[in-house]
């Protein structure tokens, strides 16, 4: 028998108590430590002094698989649906799991990013008490958020004398010096874990599992074999060879593949392992759990999958799903080269069209091919026959309408589509948000609010929400219900959760209200952060972030910062966001400013009157009418007071009588 790891071990408290006290006085609790340092122990003390006052307790026990899966580590509490996107799926889960019970994180650093971002949720809403270990610094960002937000109560662990090297060369001493049946159930487990006792005993003997159970190797429980601590995986992984790691995929796809997988999470987990084995899976399987793995949101792997079936059989399916993995990480380029593959000849109407919209939306955002987006959905409309395709078609034409900056042509067809009976609930989406953000934008403020509905309730929402959330935050300033307009923004964000890019257009959102109520300070952390955040991804939404943090920055007098940010604009900008033009030169106005040069910032900020109003933008000519005052401009008065006229509105008014005053 081997000797057993010498765990150094922090004592029980004052980590007891303080667990005791995050799960009575907030949402949790949570033991950050490095690996061997009794974390586990810790949690299961604090869940016996804890565990009667819940109506039921469960336990989460994350993986150190390479890479965890989509809602992996709560399979055996959770049913994943078989259709509905990230949010929908977060929201049922939440749902499930949110009815008062302690739920125990183990090794929370490990979990997938849907698991942390439901686990994050669930704190917000408090429906739950959480316990959680972690590693601080591998930790997800949604992990790290409870304590960096305030919902759990962090409690570090560092005992005296600790060392993770030591540590792991002790627990590969204790590895390599198991029996070789014990140690086939470690290398088992290495690929895939849990396992059913049944599965581990098909897969090695019977005599192996009571043998490496006895030894302290592997735990079992209810929800099947596991390592008793995720190292011991680690180092049977490190000493494996590729062939060796290929025969152990091979055997356990056998295994299961004869069993018949059950549920999403199970089918990702198998084929997973089978694209890497000799038990290749039939490739509709294999394109099947791509789609699954993109409608979660988990872009690399819907990738992976979807390229391993267009290895062995290219075709339509397949190359959409890896059109879509491509661009949604910003990978415009390679989305364009996959798409670009397939021939619009051989497709029949719903096949030509469920390829056109992913490959025009590319161009036009990935890409930052307006002209190209736009004349490729003309010619696929002439080639359609059904209404129903075309007014799809005509209404990503009214986003990319005005995204460019065209709010009358965008606006035409945006009412075109919501007028016709053959509309389906995506034309409707997109329709209905640009005509929201158009009508702000324009002054036509009583429309807004309608339009936005309109949208919402195609039940296809995603980041459309933002756009037509981004035309109710604007109507609300103006109409002079910033403290409504802050809310609303701040509940999209949190809508949105830590899931990204939809936080960080959120917080774009949310700094407009700032910048406009005169909080500018507490507006620029958060576009810092969405700027980076929101660069990689293509939409127009990162050039506005840059644009309003130019501008807060210059307003606070940030010379420096605010003239490389303002590089930074004008260097993204271009004609898929032409629709903030007049932002980029209030964010040129300001920088301007701040270098003391009021001569060009009144240059710049009558060029951001004259771009809205050139623009059909009234409402936006109007808030830059505001700023022309506030820089000096001679003329900004005369200015405002024309505005008001076209756009009479609380805002205007108060903006004019502070004006006429001062």
């Amino acid at each position: 028998m081997p000797a057993p790891v010498p765990w150094v071990t922090a004592p029980d408290e004052p980590a007891l108590a303080q667990l005791e006290s995050g799960v009575q006085h907030r949402s949790g609790a949570a033991l950050i430590g490095p690996a061997g340092v009794g974390k586990t122990w810790l949690t299961r003390r604090a869940v016996e002094r804890l565990g009667s006052g819940f109506p039921r307790v469960d336990w989460v026990r994350a993986t150190s698989a390479r890479r965890p899966l989509p809602f992996a580590a709560f399979e055996h509490l959770l049913e994943v649906p078989e259709t509905g996107k990230t949010a929908a799926v977060l929201r049922v889960a939440r749902e499930s799991l949110g009815d008062g019970r302690l739920l125990v994180i183990d090794d929370a650093h490990l979990l997938d990013s849907l698991s942390a971002a439901l686990v994050y949720q669930l704190a917000v809403s408090a429906t739950v008490r959480i316990l959680l270990s972690a590693t601080d610094n591998e930790a997800p960002a949604e992990i790290a958020a409870l304590w960096r937000d305030g919902l759990v109560t962090r409690i570090d662990l560092d005992p005296p004398g600790h060392d993770d090297e030591r540590l792991m060369a002790h627990v590969t001493d204790f590895v390599d010096t198991l029996p070789a049946a014990s140690r086939r159930v470690l290398e088992v487990l290495s690929v895939y874990e849990p396992l059913s006792l049944e599965d581990v005993a098909v897969l090695t003997s019977a005599h192996a599992v009571d043998e490496a159970a006895q030894a302290g190797a592997i735990a079992v429980d209810e929800d099947g074999v596991r390592p008793a601590h995720p190292l011991f995986c680690d180092a049977v992984r490190g000493e494996l060879g590729g062939p060796d790691l290929r025969r152990l995929r091979s055997a356990v796809v056998g295994r299961l593949a004869a069993a018949g997988p059950r549920g999403v999470v199970a089918r990702l987990r198998l084929a997973t392992l089978a694209i890497d084995s000799d038990r290749p899976q039939p490739v509709a399987e294999v394109c099947a759990a791509a789609r699954d793995a993109l409608r979660l949101g988990d872009l690399e792997l819907s990738e992976r999958l979807g390229r391993a079936a267009l290895a062995r059989e290219p075709g339509l399916d397949a190359r959409l799903t890896v059109g879509y993995a491509l661009a949604w990480q910003g990978r415009g380029r390679d989305a364009d080269a996959v798409l670009a593959e397939i021939d619009p000849a051989a497709l029949g109407e719903e096949e030509l069209m469920a390829w056109a919209l992913p490959t025009a939306a590319n161009q036009f955002w990935m890409l930052s091919e307006p002209e190209r987006a736009t004349a490729f959905l003309q010619a696929t409309r002439s080639k359609v026959g059904s209404a129903a395709a075309r007014t799809t078609l005509d209404a990503l034409s009214a986003t990319f309408a005005m995204n460019a900056g065209n709010l009358v042509r965008a606006t035409e067809l945006a009412h075109e589509v919501l007028d016709s009976v053959t509309a389906d609930e995506t034309a409707i989406g997109w329709a209905g948000s640009a005509a929201a953000l158009c009508a702000a934008r324009m002054g036509r403020l009583a429309e807004v609010d309608a339009l936005a509905e309109r949208a919402m309730s195609a039940g296809q929402p995603g980041l459309l929400r933002f756009t037509s959330g981004f035309g109710q935050t604007t109507a609300l300033l103006l109409t002079g219900e910033p403290d409504r307009a802050l809310a609303l923004a701040q509940r999209l964000t949190d809508f949105a959760q830590r899931r990204q890019p939809g936080r960080a257009i959120g917080e774009v959102l949310t700094a407009d209200v700032l910048i406009a109520t005169g909080e500018t300070a507490r507006a620029v952390p958060l576009l810092r952060e969405a700027a980076v955040t929101l660069a990689p991804t293509g939409y127009s939404w990162g050039p506005l972030a840059w644009m309003l943090l130019a501008q807060a920055l210059g307003r606070l007098g940030e010379t420096v910062e605010a003239g490389k940010t303002l590089a930074r604009a004008e260097s993204r900008h271009g004609l898929k966001s032409m629709l903030f033009a007049p932002e980029l030169a209030l964010a040129r106005a300001w920088t301007t400013s701040a270098r003391r040069d009021s001569h060009g910032a009144v240059a710049a900020v009558r060029d951001a009157v004259k771009a809205a109003e050139r623009g059909g933008q009234h409402a936006v000519a109007l808030r830059a009418a505001a700023d022309a005052v506030q820089l000096g401009d001679p003329r900004g008065v005369e200015t405002l007071r024309r505005l008001c006229v076209t756009v009479d509105c609380a805002f205007g008014r108060s903006a004019l009588a502070a004006a006429e005053n001062s």
